[in-house]
C-alpha cells in the first residue's frame, strides 16, 4: 500500500521538470487571457486572425450584472474596454447572425457603467498601471459611440439615444490622454513605462516616431499598444513584424490575448527561484541559466521586450542565479534605491513591499555566495528590513501593489525577513505566521475572496519555509490540510486572476511553480507527513 504522505512526490518532481522545460519551449511566457486587452484588439485590429473568437470571448465572459472582471473592485477597466469594443463592432456592421447577442451585451455593459456612475463610482479604484489614463481614454470612446447613436440610431440600442455622456470618476483628469497624444504628434519620446499603455493616445499612437518597435515586434509587451502603434497599416501589411507578432499572440489562446507578453525574464526568474527555494529536485538547462544572466544590463532586466528594466524582475533574476550557483553582482539595483527602500522603476508613484522583499532576498543570497562583499550591502539590507517591518499591518500581514492577495505579499516579506533579518524581524515573522494560521478556511485552504490553490500555496510556503513557524503547534496540521486542499483543487484551474497589470491576470507557469513548491515542501516535512498519514488512517 502506498504512503499517502509521499505518494505524489514523484509526480510533483516530474511536473516541475515539465514546467521548466516549458520555459524554453514557450519563451514568451504563459499568461491568462485579458478582457481589457482582447477588447482593445477588437477595436484596433478587427482584421486580425481570431476576431470572431475575441467577440465570443467578450460576450461569454460578461457577468450577470452586466460588468466584466473577476471582482467588483477591479471591474471598471475591463467593463469599459469590453463595452467600447462591442459598441464599435455594432457601428462597423457586425453580420446579422451575431448582432443581437453583441447588442444585448453592449446594452448590459452600458447599464452597469451608468449605474456605477450614478452611485459615484463608490467602489474604490485600485492602484493599477495607467488606470488614470485608461479610464478617460475608454470613457471618451464610449461617449463617441453614444453621440453617434443619436445621429445614426441602432434599433437594438435605441434606449441609449440622446443619453448624457458617461462621466469619468472624480479626481480623474479626462485630458491626460490628449496630452500624451499631443506629445506623440510632436515626435517627442515618451517615458518607456508608458509604451505598455500606448493605446491611450488613440490615432496619434499609429507609427509614433518616439516609440520604437522592438526586435520581437512588440510595443510595450502589450497587444493593445502594439495594435495601436501598427494602426490601419496592419490590415494591408501582413508581413510587418508587428502584424506577425500580433498574429502569433492571437494564436496563444485561439483569439483572446493576454495583457502582458512576452514576459520571458519575469516568468523564468519566479519559476526557477520558487522551485529551487522549495527544494524541488531540478535539472535546469544551462541555456536557461545563461539566458537569465545575459538579459542583465546596467539597469538590470525588464520583465520582457518593450518594457523598461525594473527592480522586481532584476532582483528575482539575480536571486535565481545565485540559488542556481551562478551569482552575478547585483550592482544594477543601486539605481532603484530611494532611501530607505527601493523603487520598482524610476519615478514610481507609490511603493511595493514585495519588490523590497525581493531586493533583500537578492542581496542576502549574493552575500551568502560572496561573503567578502557583505560590507557593501549590509547597510541597505538593514534599511530595507526596517522599512518592511514598518509596512506590516496591524493583523500581522503585508499587502502589495502588484498582487491583490495579502498571502502573496506576506509570503514574500516573511521569507525575506526570516532568512536575512535580525532579531527585530523575529517578532514580525511570528505575528505573520499566526495571521496565516488564523486565516484557514473550511476545506483547508486560504484565500482573500475564497480559498484558492494559489493563495494556499503561498500560505503553506510561509509556514513550511520560515523558522518561526516551526514553533507553532498548529503549523503541521494546517500545512497537512493545505496539502489535501491542493491535491483536490489545484488541477481545476479555476482560481481568479490576482496579479496586477492593466487588468488582473494569472501568470500561469509562475502560479503552477508556487503550487508544486508547496506540495514538495509538505511531502518532505516530517511533521506534516505524519499528519497526512494520520488523516489518511482516519478516513
Amino acid at each position: 500500500m502506498s504512503d499517502p504522505a509521499t505518494a505524489g512526490r514523484g509526480d510533483v518532481v516530474a511536473q516541475a521538470g515539465d514546467l521548466v522545460a516549458g520555459l524554453a519551449a514557450q519563451p514568451w511566457g504563459q499568461v491568462s487571457p485579458s478582457i481589457y486587452e482582447t477588447g482593445r484588439l477588437v477595436t484596433l485590429a478587427p482584421w486580425l486572425t481570431g476576431h470572431t473568437e475575441r467577440l465570443e470571448y467578450l460576450v461569454g465572459a460578461q457577468r450577470a450584472d452586466g460588468g466584466w472582471g473577476s471582482h467588483d473592485h477591479y471591474s471598471l477597466v475591463p467593463t469599459l474596454s469590453a463595452t467600447e469594443a462591442l459598441l464599435g463592432e455594432l457601428r462597423r456592421g457586425v453580420p446579422h447572425g451575431g448582432r443581437e447577442r453583441i447588442a444585448a451585451a453592449a446594452d448590459r455593459g452600458l447599464d452597469a457603467l451608468f449605474g456605477w456612475s450614478r452611485r459615484g463610482f463608490d467602489t474604490p479604484l485600485p492602484d493599477m498601471p495607467a488606470i488614470e489614463l485608461i479610464v478617460p481614454y475608454l470613457t471618451g470612446g464610449i461617449n463617441r459611440h453614444l453621440h453617434h447613436l443619436t445621429r445614426s440610431p441602432l434599433r437594438l440600442l435605441s434606449a441609449w439615444e440622446g443619453t448624457a455622456p458617461l462621466p469619468v470618476p472624480r479626481h480623474m483628469d479626462d485630458q491626460k490622454p490628449a496630452v500624451i497624444a499631443a506629445r506623440l504628434r510632436s515626435g517627442a519620446a515618451l517615458p518607456e513605462k508608458l509604451h505598455h499603455a500606448l493605446e491611450v493616445a488613440g490615432e496619434a499612437a499609429a507609427g509614433a516616431r518616439g516609440v520604437p518597435l522592438t526586435p520581437a515586434g512588440t510595443i510595450g509587451a502589450s497587444p493593445a499598444a502594439t495594435a495601436a502603434w501598427l494602426g490601419t497599416a496592419g490590415k494591408t501589411r501582413p508581413h510587418h513584424p508587428a502584424r506577425r507578432h500580433l498574429e502569433a499572440v492571437a494564436g496563444l489562446h485561439g483569439g483572446p490575448v493576454p495583457c502582458g507578453v512576452p514576459i520571458t525574464a519575469f516568468e523564468r526568474g519566479w519559476v526557477l527561484s520558487w522551485l529551487v527555494r522549495a527544494g524541488v529536485p531540478l535539472r535546469v538547462p544551462d541555456a536557461l541559466v545563461a539566458g537569465l544572466g545575459d538579459g542583465l544590463g546596467p539597469e538590470g532586466t525588464p520583465a520582457g521586450p518593450g518594457l523598461p528594466p525594473d527592480a522586481d524582475t532584476t532582483s528575482v533574476a539575480l536571486y535565481a542565479l545565485a540559488l542556481l550557483g551562478a551569482p552575478r553582482e547585483p550592482g544594477s539595483l543601486w539605481r532603484y534605491r530611494a532611501d530607505p527602500h527601493f523603487q520598482t522603476w524610476h519615478g514610481e508613484q507609490g511603493f511595493s513591499t514585495t519588490v523590497n522583499a525581493h531586493v533583500l532576498d537578492c542581496f542576502g543570497q549574493y552575500v551568502t555566495c560572496r561573503p567578502g562583499v557583505r560590507p557593501r550591502y549590509a547597510t541597505a539590507m538593514g534599511e530595507v528590513e526596517s522599512w518592511l517591518l514598518a509596512q506590516q499591518r496591524a493583523d500581522g500581514s503585508w499587502s502589495d501593489r502588484w498582487h491583490v492577495s495579502p498571502y502573496y505579499a506576506t509570503m514574500c516579506c516573511v521569507l525575506a525577513l526570516d532568512a536575512w533579518g535580525g532579531r527585530e524581524s523575529e517578532h514580525a515573522v511570528r505575528r505573520a505566521v499566526r495571521w496565516i494560521l488564523a486565516g484557514r478556511r473550511a476545506g483547508g485552504g486560504w484565500g482573500l475572496w475564497r480559498a484558492t490553490a494559489e493563495e494556499t500555496a503561498y500560505a503553506m510556503q510561509t509556514l513550511l519555509l520560515s523558522r518561526a513557524a516551526r514553533e507553532e503547534p498548529a503549523r503541521d496540521e494546517a500545512a497537512a490540510g493545505g496539502h489535501a486542499f491542493l491535491l483536490q483543487t489545484a488541477a481545476a484551474g479555476d482560481d481568479p486572476p490576482m496579479w496586477v497589470d492593466k487588468e488582473l491576470y494569472i501568470p500561469l507557469a509562475i502560479v503552477r511553480a508556487a503550487i508544486l513548491g508547496a506540495l514538495n515542501l509538505a511531502q518532505r516535512d516530517p511533521g506534516v507527513t505524519l499528519r497526512i498519514r494520520q488523516s489518511a488512517k482516519r478516513t
